[in-house]
């Protein structure tokens, strides 16, 4: 008789593919509609890293295909930047720390399940962070960087959704590239 994993050894649930994206759902109606479109890309980003990124092994999510960034800079790169980006949202300097996380999302060796850690807590910090903005705040003048480039917080808010599904479309990309080389990876080298 088969006996039921424990709970912390059930991997992260795979999102039904018919279930349409979360834009279309009808969801978090008791927020306005333009943060509401930034959460709901939030979101899609999640259920795409679960659905292609969750069955990477730790070599695969390291692997660099034809020299392209590996699916584990994409992740953390995405979970990095929003913490990022919402710092100067929020009208704060980039801390040491953040700047150290920066320059490490190349590292060459990650494992899965962290990476994928590091991206759901960052997507749920980044939630929560989303919602303290009051809209009387977003058209409020922001710089980012060293060069103080101008922008808005609401320009902020909308580059959180549109830069993390800039990179979970190339982590998708990445990881099906990936899986469609298995046979050709696992295969012995002749000589």
């Amino acid at each position: 008789m088969a006996t039921t994993p424990e709970p912390e050894s059930i991997p992260t649930p795979i999102p039904e593919p018919e279930l349409p994206e979360p834009w279309l759902r009808g969801t978090l109606t008791e927020i306005d509609p333009t943060r509401r479109q930034i959460l709901h890309a939030l979101e899609l980003a999640r259920e795409d890293a679960a659905r292609w990124v969750t069955p990477l092994t730790d070599a695969e999510i390291n692997a660099r295909p034809h020299g392209l960034p590996s699916v584990a800079f994409h992740i953390r790169h995405i979970a990095r930047s929003l913490d990022r980006l919402l710092t100067y949202a929020e009208g704060r300097p980039l801390s040491p720390a953040q700047l150290d996380a920066l320059h490490s999302e190349f590292a060459p060796v990650a494992y899965t399940e962290i990476v994928l850690a590091e991206l759901r807590a960052a997507l749920g910090e980044s939630v929560r962070r989303i919602r303290l903005f009051p809209l009387t705040t977003f058209d409020e003048p922001r710089t980012v960087g060293r060069k103080a480039l101008p922008t808005t917080v609401i320009g902020l808010l909308i580059h959180c959704a549109e830069h993390t599904q800039r990179h979970i479309g190339q982590a998708v990309t990445s990881a099906k590239l990936v899986q469609a080389l298995r046979p050709i990876l696992s295969s012995p080298i002749s000589s």
